[in-house]
């Protein structure tokens, strides 16, 4: 029950928009009634409501609250946010901050760059399976190599609706040259012609754990600027886990 509860709330999670009956019945693979009951509880303790104009489910004030009250253990608005504007600044792309959650990447933050023409691929709240666009590539590059196989063994699974874009064989090459490189490039596999860049964030044991991105269209991303944006996010990813690591070695008052 609570594994459906969750699950429920990470779809309608996915967009300020939230999502109508239909598509969260065919995204959960629950049947309709069971998706209306639990829709319905979950509106009544304020978790959820029900836009009268759209028609979709949106998260409600209470899921405001509890993210505020997370916010305080989790400082990373206040980490990440600086490395995204001094991206943004020095690039024109908008720029990202996702966290690894399982066996996905879901965006945090983002920072919206001068360039006048964007791409509007990623945003707050949107999943994409490990080793699927920029930061999700950075990430799993530098997961271990067993639970990298873990991952590409049911890889057609693992990637879902992705997979046919994201084949195997270039998700393979995509993470072996990310691990030479130390950042990524998403050429457009998710969305043709929207281009993407990642670099790992590591945790206090040496582990990804989180990603910078910056995205944008294709002809900002030619081979001779990639360099360039890559070693700013590498040095950005850097800056964010020394200061993770920095909050981690203080004492607790």
């Amino acid at each position: 029950m609570v594994s459906r509860i969750a699950g429920l709330l990470r779809l309608v999670g996915r967009s300020a928009e939230g999502m109508a009956l239909t598509g969260l019945v065919k995204e959960s693979g629950l049947t309709r009634p069971t998706v209306h009951r639990l829709l319905s509880s979950l509106a009544s303790e304020g978790l959820l409501d029900h836009d009268a104009v759209s028609g979709n489910w949106v998260l409600g004030p209470e899921i405001l609250l509890m993210g505020s009250v997370a916010s305080a253990r989790f400082p990373l608005e206040d980490i990440a946010r600086p490395s995204l504007r001094r991206l943004a600044e020095a690039t024109g792309e908008s720029a990202f901050f996702s966290i690894r959650r399982g066996s996905e990447t879901v965006c945090l933050l983002r920072e919206e760059g001068s360039f006048p023409v964007r791409s509007f691929v990623l945003h707050e709240g949107v999943r994409f399976p490990l080793g699927v666009a920029s930061a999700g590539t950075a990430i799993m590059a530098f997961l271990p190599e067993t639970e990298q196989e873990e991952l590409l063994v049911r890889w057609a699974e693992h990637a879902g609706a992705f997979a046919a874009s994201h084949t195997l064989e270039r998700v393979r090459a995509n993470l072996a040259q990310t691990r030479l490189a130390g950042y990524s490039v998403n050429p457009g596999l998710v969305l043709e012609g929207s281009w993407g860049m990642g670099a790992a964030v590591f945790d206090a044991s040496g582990r990804p754990a989180w990603a910078l991105s910056l995205t944008g269209i294709e002809p900002r991303f030619k081979p001779g600027r990639q360099e360039e944006l890559g070693s700013l996010l590498m040095a950005e990813a850097h800056r964010i886990t020394q200061q993770l690591a920095g909050d981690k070695a203080r004492p607790a008052r």
